[in-house]
């Protein structure tokens, strides 16, 4: 695994620096300085995004936290860490994951439950992602001129549907942990792993048999990731260069389905400015002008998530520091 990160890591950091040595800097620049201090309002804006995702894992948390110990206030600001973990830092955009279940035991809840919901949060995603990109395809066919061939991005889909079904079955009859730990435990030479694991799939079956909380979280998932399309909007009205909601759409969708496809890269460093440069292509938009939404996309990155990590790595720190004080 940690081959891979860096394989991808180095792979794509080599494929941005090709990308940026190509470009024209000081168009690039040029167009970047148009957006000016208003380029801050991505920070407060992505707040949507982390509220809608909050909301929907805060669903799935109802039955193991009755007494809400840890509220939306609280699922937020892990949410924003999980995001920041994924995006900043070398962790195959899985680490996030483990970082939630932890937080959320910092609250008392039990670590097997919370680990079923952030499992469910996941293949909600793939298939709010797969749903955003089919729109984002059949959007890019519909403006696409006559002499434009996209079909295969429609065949690719096709071929693709079958995943979050066949995930989601997997969960549901298929004791995919107990088998995992039954096959893993003798190699690891563990002897309870397996009752943690049968323990994790019979949650995981619990949540999916919650249907009104999973069309909830998914349809909230969906609309963050359409909601985030907006950001592609402004920032192109910023630099000067307005489009409709349709072309937003289709970057933004098709944006998203790459960096998920591409999660061994850590950032996606070289992948999104190399998907926006060719959506950008595809929608009239110059490679400066796609570098330069990318560029605003890494910003707005950096600001929302530096100071959820380092909020994070106080807590952490604090609570280090009272366990150290604690008489043995």
């Amino acid at each position: 695994m940690k081959f891979a990160i860096y394989a991808g890591g180095v792979l794509g950091l080599t494929l941005l620096l090709v990308l940026l040595w190509r470009a024209d800097w000081t168009a690039m620049l040029q167009l970047a300085s148009r957006g000016g201090w208003s380029l801050l309002w991505l920070v407060p804006y992505r707040a949507l995004y982390f509220l809608l995702y909050a909301l929907g894992w805060r669903r799935l948390l109802e039955p193991y936290d009755r007494s809400a110990r840890a509220g939306v206030a609280y699922v937020f600001w892990v949410t924003t860490v999980r995001d920041a973990v994924d995006r900043l830092l070398p962790v195959a955009s899985i680490g996030g994951a483990f970082v939630g279940v932890r937080l959320l035991r910092w609250r008392g809840l039990a670590g097997v439950a919370v680990s079923a919901t952030v499992i469910i949060e996941v293949l909600l995603t793939v298939v709010a992602l797969y749903i955003f990109s089919a729109l984002g395809v059949l959007l890019l066919l519909s403006v696409a001129t006559p002499g434009q061939q996209y079909h295969r991005l429609l065949i690719g889909l096709v071929l693709a549907l079958p995943v979050p079904a066949l995930l989601a079955l997997l969960l549901r009859y298929g004791s995919v942990f107990r088998r995992l730990a039954s096959l893993l435990g003798p190699v690891l030479g563990i002897s309870r792993v397996s009752e943690g694991a049968a323990a994790l799939d019979q949650e995981l079956r619990a949540c999916l048999r919650r249907r009104a909380a999973l069309l909830f979280a998914g349809a909230l998932q969906l609309l963050a990731f359409v909601s985030a399309a907006f950001e592609v909007w402004l920032l192109l009205r910023l630099f000067g260069h307005p489009v409709g909601v349709v072309p937003a759409l289709i970057m933004e969708s098709l944006l998203q389905a790459l960096r998920h496809a591409a999660f061994m890269v850590p950032a996606a460093l070289g992948v999104q400015e190399a998907g926006l440069i060719l959506l950008g292509h595809a929608l009239g938009i110059s490679l400066e002008l796609a570098l330069a939404v990318s560029l605003a996309k890494r910003m707005r990155e950096l600001l929302c998530g530096l100071p959820a990590l380092l909020s994070w790595q106080w807590l952490e720190g604090r609570r280090l520091h009272a366990l150290s004080e604690k008489p043995s």
